[in-house]
């Protein structure tokens, strides 16, 4: 491996937009470690795109020794033990009402979604500071511009996201490492039919074929592809950007949010079914 070869660390890397992710910065010559706890999809990763400039481990994000231990490792291989970008990508949901959904899953939410980024942040950092320009890049959620109801923690989770991205964009510059996140809309992955709703008043999550016929074709919210995101982060790598949003017009959630987050309150109330028995 040459000296110029840049190296991307993801996480979540067995699906969705982290496999995307894996699949582009690789065809960009980087060297890529992709780990999930997905063994199954890492194992297709290295069929398709064979074992150069790919590293490949099965670990669970939560668990922090593996995931420095998968840090340290991949490190190790490059010539100055650097990295050029960490991109703390690993996520999952649960809907229902908040009452509703047990404990134990909504810190599973936390665990997973926001505590897994910091343990990333704190085990990047010191391989991130030896490549001047280097970038944590941390998938967020359009549900951290205004929370949503049914999805409360997980809403919760990428706010978090964004904030710990905003300070830490600041602190870091000191150490010459760029920071910033994505903040995806709808996204045609697995989540959207994985994720359990707990309330008995909505259904089950419906098939990717029933998503993707009801999905609106226009708007902030039409279902946009996983590559979408693997094309964002690789923007992200060589800019100074900090939030970006996909669709772009996302956005606007966020500027009429700051401006008024009342009027934001009565326009998601109106348009969700929330709260509706008790008014009766």
């Amino acid at each position: 491996m040459s000296g110029g070869t840049k190296a991307i660390f993801i996480t979540g890397a067995g699906s969705g937009m982290g496999r995307e992710g894996v699949k582009l910065f690789h065809a960009k010559g980087w060297r890529v470690a992709a780990v999930d706890r997905n063994d199954a999809g890492l194992r297709t990763l290295e069929q398709e795109l064979g074992k150069d400039r790919l590293f490949a481990r099965t670990v669970d994000v939560t668990d922090k020794a593996a995931l420095e231990k998968a840090l340290a490792d991949f490190c190790a291989d490059n010539p100055d033990g650097g990295l050029d970008m960490m991109w703390n990508n690993a996520g999952i949901g649960a809907s229902g009402w908040f009452e509703d959904v047990p404990y134990e899953e909504a810190m599973r939410v936390v665990d997973i979604n926001f505590k897994a980024v910091l343990t990333g942040a704190y085990a990047s950092l010191p391989y991130l500071k030896k490549r001047p320009n280097s970038l944590m890049f941390s998938t967020s959620s359009s549900s951290a511009t205004y929370g949503i109801p049914r999805i409360a923690v997980y809403a919760a989770t990428k706010h978090a996201v964004k904030g710990l991205t905003e300070a830490l964009s600041i602190e870091w510059e000191r150490h010459n490492v760029r920071v910033a996140d994505v903040l995806p809309g709808l996204i045609d992955t697995a989540i959207l039919v994985e994720t359990r709703n707990h309330s008995k008043d909505a259904p089950q999550p419906a098939s990717s074929d029933d998503i993707r016929t009801r999905a609106p074709k226009k708007g902030m919210f039409r279902l946009l592809p996983a590559s979408s995101i693997a094309e964002t982060a690789y923007a992200a790598y060589g800019s100074k950007q900090l939030h970006w949003y996909v669709p772009n017009s996302l956005r606007w959630i966020d500027r009429i949010k700051a401006w008024s987050p009342e009027m934001m309150r009565r326009r998601i109330g109106k348009s969700l079914p929330i709260g509706q028995a008790e008014k009766k």
